[in-house]
């Protein structure tokens, strides 16, 4: 796992960069949040086990609660169109609304919607 810094302004993003898959548990969440030390961190799509976009695990829910917790901002970067839930698609709609967590299709859109929310 590396991590790449990403200045934006005021802001400064802490990508994951990772062929693996670092989240199955909100343990795992802990671990990067713990160890990253950013209150904007983004992770890919790919880096979540099979099931996290599956809104009946709840698995979803509770690594998100732990990024909550510790009011660090995360956004996941990936292809969410290829999931067909109707109730994933209004959960990524109103956290996007939110702007805590992102699910979005790059990390410029990302620091974008980060560095509007915080003013800079």
């Amino acid at each position: 796992m590396n991590i790449r810094t990403i200045p934006a302004g005021d802001l400064t993003i802490a990508e994951i960069v990772s062929e693996d898959v670092l989240m199955r548990t909100p343990q795992d969440a802990l671990d990067i949040i713990g160890n990253v030390h950013s209150d904007y961190i983004v992770l890919h799509e790919h880096n979540f086990e099979t099931g996290f976009y599956d809104l009946s695990t709840r698995k979803l829910g509770e690594i998100l609660l732990k990024f909550g917790n510790y009011r660090v901002r995360l956004a996941i970067v990936g292809d969410f169109d290829k999931y067909p839930s109707k109730a994933l698609k209004a959960f990524i709609y109103e956290t996007n609304r939110h702007g805590e967590f992102l699910f979005v299709s790059s990390i410029d859109e990302a620091t974008r919607l980060w560095q509007r929310a915080a003013g800079a």
